[in-house]
């Protein structure tokens, strides 16, 4: 008996993987200007490093209940410690700490330049060549991002560039992790998966933090205790859970530029949450981002 999918079938999978790139991107996006609000009450990396520790626990419990295995063969440590390393600890730290530097708008931009980067290592590495519509895409949403940058007289100034090395690094980082996950996937059902890497990956950016500077909790306002309940909650959770899930249905490249949308509700949700700039070049610059995402859903 055949075991292919029966035509019907395919665009049910295709849809259901847009559907969790799209509560990805939702969830990433509100977290910029939270995480920008919780690190003026926390220092950045037990910020950044406590919400994820509890997070992980949530989705072990979580697996549990499920019924999934929660034990990871000794064949897949390998790939989930590399998978961990470029996808939750490199990307925890290097954004932690360039929000430091630069507004949590400007650094969701710089950060999901990554698109761009995985798409032009996922066609040497994984042999996804770039469709007319994907490059166009590409193009559409890497433009937007150059003109958020511009916007508002954005410049990477002698001040920033600390800012502006670690977001890049971060985009560059988790464009590797995500070819990483398409060469190699984990062999693991996906509340496992990101319960150990979320775990694992926060662990030494929470003790290297603690080591340094110790969150004064008595000081934590009500408002910052609702941040972090938010990280825990719907950054690592739900926004994980969904983004294992989609790079499981879908093209790397296109999951990553479909991620494109997180930068834009980054600047919005900053402009209202923190009064930054929002004026007619960052309106044009996300229509254009939002233009491209579209073409890359629809490739």
């Amino acid at each position: 008996m055949s075991t292919t999918p029966p035509a019907a079938a395919r665009p049910r999978v295709a849809t259901t993987g847009l559907v969790l790139l799209a509560v990805t991107s939702l969830a990433w996006g509100l977290s910029w200007p939270v995480s920008k609000y919780v690190i003026s009450e926390w220092p950045p990396l037990p910020a950044r490093g406590a919400p994820g520790l509890l997070g992980s626990l949530l989705l072990f419990f979580y697996a549990w209940a499920r019924g999934d295995a929660l034990r990871v063969p000794a064949a897949v440590w390998p790939r989930l410690l590399v998978s961990t390393f470029f996808n939750v600890t490199l990307w925890m730290v290097v954004m932690g700490l360039a929000l430091l530097w630069m507004p949590a708008g400007e650094t969701a931009v710089i950060g999901y330049s990554m698109p761009v980067w995985t798409a032009l290592l996922a066609w040497p590495l994984l042999g996804e060549r770039p469709t007319v519509k994907r490059t166009l895409a590409l193009v559409l949403g890497f433009g937007g991002i150059v003109a958020l940058m511009g916007a508002d007289g954005f410049a990477a100034s002698t001040a920033k560039l600390p800012g502006v090395a670690l977001a890049l690094t971060g985009a560059v980082g988790f464009a590797l992790g995500t070819i990483f996950l398409k060469r190699y996937p984990i062999a693991l059902p996906g509340a496992t998966s990101a319960a150990w890497q979320i775990g694992l990956g926060c662990i030494p950016v929470t003790a290297v933090g603690l080591a340094f500077s110790v969150p004064d909790i008595a000081a934590t306002t009500v408002t910052g205790w609702a941040g972090l309940a938010y990280l825990t909650l719907i950054q690592f959770c739900l926004a994980y859970l969904c983004w294992f899930a989609a790079l499981q249905r879908l093209p790397a490249s296109v999951a990553a530029i479909g991620t494109m949308a997180t930068p834009v509700i980054g600047v919005v949700a900053a402009a209202i949450v923190l009064h930054e700039p929002l004026g007619a070049s960052q309106i044009a610059a996300l229509v254009m981002v939002l233009s491209g995402v579209a073409l890359a859903t629809r490739s």
